[in-house]
């Protein structure tokens, strides 16, 4: 465990530097605004990113990744805020990424870090970044799983990551998140309209939050129900026996938070007892190799089409002179690495 004067702040020198190995080592280092810089970096997808990337593998330092996820107006900010505050007083270090919707006129974060968590915002213990979707899909920016990585090399316990709150496009948490937390209101719709959504297969954990409200209860017997009838009827292998809890909680009145952090103690303790999280990060790994190379792969091609003979079997196909195949077929191998790109044995 981390103490919360874990991360020294670096001197104005060192903040200045531009070069991102010196930054990596400077973060590495425990250097707040370095780390920030990186992101940065990795946010505006500038050509350091391969650097920093590879100067960071293989350096994570705990960061367990819970993420929090459902429809606007649930709560989440509060939900993450406070179990940050539990987090840090069992001592714990703790990392927010707060995805937000992007600004149209500057294209970054409309909500920002220190609106969202003032209570945490001098504290040496806690990093928070807001990053902007910037047109991604799936509640998550597309830079997030970089940032997880710069933050588990810094040496932050836990990492919360909350989503920009899309509805059913959400889904993309599951993909970086350790444990998830789904959480709900009593207007946000029915249990059945949440099987829709497919939260039930995003869900570790269901938070019905503002519980004061009315419909609360009926809402959480009906998540219950559902919760149990997916765990009993599922029929795909499951990694974990697991049946998703369903809590309630007033989280801007710190009630229900505990139960809350203790059922994702709980999830997290199952998944390391059994072996089950290495499993499911050594599965992202593989993602993430995936993803790297089909994008690779299309820049190549986009570049290849602009001009030359892959152009020309394009020109083809559109003029229905080739079927596109057969133009698949002879594409393949024009399709060429860079330099910089060639792997290498």
């Amino acid at each position: 465990m981390l103490e919360s004067g874990r991360f020294p702040m670096a001197g104005p020198d060192a903040s200045r530097t531009t070069d991102p190995a010196t930054l990596v080592q400077r973060m590495l280092d425990g250097d707040r605004l370095a780390l920030a810089r990186l992101i940065t970096h990795v946010e505006n997808r500038t050509a350091a990113v391969r650097t920093i990337m590879k100067a960071v593998h293989g350096r994570r330092r705990g960061g367990y990744v819970v993420g929090v996820t459902g429809p606007p107006g649930a709560g989440k900010s509060t939900v993450v805020d406070r179990l940050t505050a539990h987090l840090r007083a069992a001592g714990d270090t703790v990392g927010i990424v707060a995805v937000d919707p992007s600004s149209p006129f500057t294209g970054g974060a409309v909500l920002g870090d220190r609106i969202r968590m003032q209570a945490h915002a001098l504290d040496p213990g806690v990093f928070i970044r807001s990053m902007a979707t910037r047109g991604s899909l799936g509640g998550l920016a597309r830079a997030t799983g970089e940032v997880i990585k710069l933050l588990a090399a810094f040496g932050h316990d836990w990492v919360l990551v909350e989503t920009v709150g899309v509805g059913q496009t959400e889904l993309d948490i599951m993909k970086l998140a350790d444990t998830t937390v789904v959480v709900l209101v009593p207007e946000s719709g029915d249990a059945i309209q949440t099987m829709k959504a497919g939260l039930m297969e995003a869900a570790d954990l269901f938070v019905v939050n503002k519980a004061d409200r009315a419909g609360a209860p009926a809402l959480m017997a009906e998540l219950k129900f559902a919760a149990h009838l997916h765990y009993a009827s599922a029929t795909s292998p499951k990694d974990i026996d697991w049946e998703i809890p369903v809590l309630s909680a007033q989280a801007q009145a710190d009630v229900g938070v505990a139960e809350m952090l203790g059922e994702i103690r709980r999830h997290r303790a199952a998944l390391e007892s059994s072996g089950t999280l290495e499993t499911r990060r050594r599965r992202r790994l593989r993602a993430e190799l995936e993803g790297l190379l089909i994008e690779a792969f299309r820049g190549r091609v986009a570049e290849g089409l602009a001009g030359g003979a892959l152009r020309t079997k394009l020109d083809e196909v559109v003029a229905g002179e080739l079927d596109p195949y057969s133009a698949v077929e002879a594409m393949l191998p024009m399709v060429s690495w860079s330099d910089a790109e060639k792997p290498r044995p």
